[in-house]
């Protein structure tokens, strides 16, 4: 055997030996961790009791959002005060808000037939299965859709199992017999316990597309991560990270479920909250399990409302604002809410957060975009930056640009980038 030289054929025997011997653990990597999944991501998802909902739903939602703050936040001081924002910040955030709330109100709108709608039995939640999906779709035809939509089913626990496929199929033969399956549409699976369950619901999907037929792969799904089975197994495994590769590439998101993970742990009532300890850790797994994967993160809801008198509307904006805010620093993007004027705060908060990182991030950005092009230069102080820290960055600019914290030429202006090359990085 030749002595390897870095240019001899004994070198290139150890790296076909190498090849060899990794070939299998590469298709797995590749299969399993594809990196981020294309496209936007909603800020949050809406949840509305199906029997509740009706056409035009979202824009009712941002008047009202509107009316909440024009009669209990009306001047910017009193805005950013209400919702946590530093004085530099509120006009400019309270206007991207308002017109916000008037153009796109709601990104992510569920349709509840689980906790938000209880057990009615089969034949009125048949009933408001079909009327939901007419609704739906009647906004679809109308052009008043949101971006995102889908349905919340019952568990596939076994009380529930038979009423949640029952549901499913009804509303989406509903749906579909008026029209094409509207784009973002996701089924929201509750109460995961066990990787066999997401196998069942990907199963499930697969018979509907051939059913209807629907494309490979169109229909998909997300779980609630709400039960502590599904956080740390009787194995002593992360239950989490094998319902992930259950899915056959169906799975969209992990949604943290707030107040049935906390209840199940024993925390009291009035300490169930996206900030306990138990929280943490649950979302921690959830973050571990998911990177690199392609499926997304939402964090869950606040329960407490901000509706009543004034003092009780702005309480309730703080808290909600901050809670959000501090979902976003830990790297979930996304959350549940329950109220119109809830969509104030969350994007007051959501807002806020990309207007503050703004400046920084884009000159981190362009500083390494200019740094690695032929003929760059380094300046005095410059930060080294990690290609994963560019594409960390390219990420932050790229959600801003997405919910509407960021325009298209201020990107240009500060990067020197559109969004085809910013994607690029990401």
């Amino acid at each position: 055997m030749s002595v390897p030289d870095g240019r001899g054929a004994g070198l290139e025997e150890m790296i076909a030996e190498a090849d060899r011997a990794l070939a299998s653990a590469d298709r797995a990597l590749a299969r399993d961790y594809p990196g981020p999944r294309p496209g936007r991501q909603p800020v949050h998802t809406v949840y509305v009791a199906a029997d509740r909902f009706a056409p035009g739903l979202a824009a009712r939602w941002g008047r009202q959002a509107l009316t909440t703050l024009e009669t209990c936040a009306p001047s910017p001081e009193e805005f950013g005060a209400a919702m946590g924002l530093a004085p530099g910040l509120a006009a400019d955030v309270r206007s991207r808000v308002l017109a916000k709330l008037s153009a796109e109100p709601i990104e992510d709108l569920r349709l509840d037939f689980e906790d938000g709608y209880g057990d009615r039995g089969d034949d009125a939640e048949d009933a408001d299965a079909r009327a939901a999906a007419a609704c739906l779709a009647r906004d679809a035809a109308a052009g008043a859709a949101v971006p995102f939509c889908g349905l919340r089913c019952k568990s596939l626990e076994p009380r529930t199992r038979r009423r949640a496929i029952r549901t499913v199929a009804e509303f989406l033969a509903g749906l579909l017999a008026r029209g094409p399956l509207p784009a973002g549409f996701t089924v929201t699976l509750p109460k995961v316990t066990s990787p066999d369950q997401v196998a069942a619901m990907a199963r499930l999907c697969s018979r509907l597309e051939q059913a209807h037929g629907l494309a490979a792969g169109r229909l998909v799904f997300e779980v609630q991560v709400e039960t502590p089975q599904v956080i740390l197994g009787a194995d002593g495994t992360a239950v989490i990270a094998r319902c992930v590769h259950a899915a056959e590439g169906r799975l969209s998101g992990l949604h943290y479920g707030t107040y049935d993970y906390s209840a199940a742990l024993g925390i009291a009532a009035h300490l169930q909250s996206t900030e306990h300890p138990v929280a943490d850790h649950a979302r921690a797994v959830m973050q571990v399990a998911a990177a690199g994967t392609g499926v997304r993160l939402s964090d869950g809801s606040s329960n407490v409302l901000p509706e009543g008198g004034r003092d009780e509307v702005t309480q309730g904006w703080r808290l909600h604002a901050r809670l959000v805010r501090r979902s976003l620093e830990r790297g979930f993007y996304q959350g549940w809410d329950l109220h119109p004027a809830q969509l104030a705060s969350r994007y007051a908060a959501t807002f806020g957060f990309f207007r503050e990182g703004l400046p920084a991030a884009a000159a981190r950005l362009r500083g390494y975009v200019e740094q690695d092009r032929p003929g760059g230069t380094s300046q005095p102080g410059r930060v080294l930056e990690e290609p994963a820290t560019a594409r960390a960055l390219a990420g932050f600019l790229g959600r801003g640009l997405d919910c509407g914290a960021v325009s298209e030429a201020e990107l240009a202006e500060l990067t020197g980038l559109g969004r085809p090359g910013l994607d690029a990085l990401r």
